[in-house]
């Protein structure tokens, strides 16, 4: 058994690592794809003109998302404000647990579909919303909702949502950049000066123009996988029961009605993956976790279950 604060220092630290990581990559990444920019273009190396607008075209489209994810989101769910008359278990279960957590109470909201999940949006605790699904209200008793509620709460406490939106800015950044280049490998630059130099940061250009985007995608989803533990271990931390949890898990991940209410866009927010299915191969399936932005349920319920 793990003490819960043992827990929670653990996964700041490797999360923290992870974010070091990306930090790192998308630096020496833009240092490459800028010198080699300049070289292509005839300027002087170490001009960032090209970084500088691929950060602002980076910025304004995810800060555009970020301000109003909310209220994309809740359009494309379809979700409608949640009634506490109607929905009591939700509504009073989050007023407690907001107590507990020390935050506001977010915006509650309902999607009217019979798979039970849920997710948080919203850029900060005084601006955030919960949203669940009438089957997982239906579904999960009080114990298990409180533990999807205090797990949607940590994202929000722990500026989850913040966070994603800094990394995102950073992988478009470095996406754009690498398009660009590669783009304009079909046009001729400026006469420049053959030099050895030259033609190695160019090579290292165009190789980070290729793998830089498909890297730093890859770490952004490893720095979503570790906040889903922090998250979870957030939820015990709030609740202090975590058998709640697990058996929330198991009942959302075991239904097999796939939420229709959900797209590609959206399917990252919620605390279960939305789409149904899963592979047989473990080899397959190992590769794949790579590219999703949850951890699989067995490794979150294995974590939880060392909190016991």
């Amino acid at each position: 058994m793990q003490n819960i604060y043992e827990v929670q220092a653990a996964n700041r630290r490797k999360s923290w690592l992870v974010i070091i990581s990306f930090i790192v990559f998308i630096t020496i990444a833009v240092y490459f794809l800028g010198q080699a920019f300049s070289l292509y273009l005839g300027y002087e190396p170490g001009t960032l003109g090209m970084v500088g607008m691929a950060l602002i075209i980076s910025g304004i489209m995810s800060l555009t998302s970020y301000y109003y994810s909310d209220r994309i989101v809740l359009g494309i769910s379809m979700a409608k404000p949640a009634n506490k008359k109607e929905h009591f278990n939700f509504y009073t279960a989050t007023e407690n647990l907001c107590m507990a957590a020390g935050i506001p109470l977010p915006k509650l909201y309902v999607i009217k579909d019979s798979a039970p999940n849920a997710f948080a949006t919203g850029r900060d605790p005084d601006h955030a919303v919960v949203c669940a699904t009438t089957g997982l209200l239906q579904k999960l008793n009080r114990t298990e909702l409180e533990g999807v509620i205090a797990h949607e709460l940590t994202h929000i406490k722990n500026y989850d949502i913040r966070l994603m939106s800094i990394v995102s800015v950073m992988v478009g950044l470095v996406a754009l950049l690498g398009d660009w280049f590669l783009r304009m490998q079909y046009f001729g630059g400026q006469d420049r000066e053959d030099n050895k130099s030259g033609t190695i940061f160019l090579l290292i250009g165009l190789i980070f123009a290729i793998l830089a985007p498909i890297i730093a995608n890859l770490i952004k989803l490893a720095i979503s996988r570790r906040r889903e533990f922090m998250a979870d271990a957030g939820a015990v931390a709030i609740t202090r029961q975590p058998n709640g949890l697990i058996s929330a898990l198991q009942k959302i991940s075991g239904d097999k009605e796939a939420l229709e209410a959900a797209n590609k866009a959206t399917a990252h927010m919620y605390i279960i993956n939305p789409f149904k299915g899963k592979l047989d191969n473990r080899a397959m399936s190992k590769m794949a976790d790579l590219f999703n932005t949850h951890p699989s349920v067995e490794e979150r319920i294995a974590a939880l279950q060392k909190m016991i």
